[in-house]
């Protein structure tokens, strides 16, 4: 397969997780909520058990929207 879509793939996902802690911590700055909080904890330990488990959700969504690269954290 081609190595740059690959890139481009994990390149997505760090994306994605990195807008969803960023969104997480502006809502609850700017709404003074903690329960905001809660998104940055449900990522945070989907990315710690991903390796485990061999599955990531992000991942999940981006290897059927680029079927044209490698699967990545598919459960195999």
């Amino acid at each position: 397969m081609n190595v740059s879509k690959n890139i481009n793939k994990v390149r997505a996902h760090d994306a994605i997780c990195g807008v969803l802690y960023l969104v997480s911590a502006g809502l609850t700055i700017q709404f003074g909520n903690i329960d905001f909080l809660y998104i940055a904890i449900g990522v945070g330990v989907l990315q710690l058990i991903s390796p485990f488990t061999k599955f990531c959700p992000v991942y999940f969504i981006l290897n059927k929207i680029m079927s044209d690269t490698d699967p990545m954290q598919n459960g195999k």
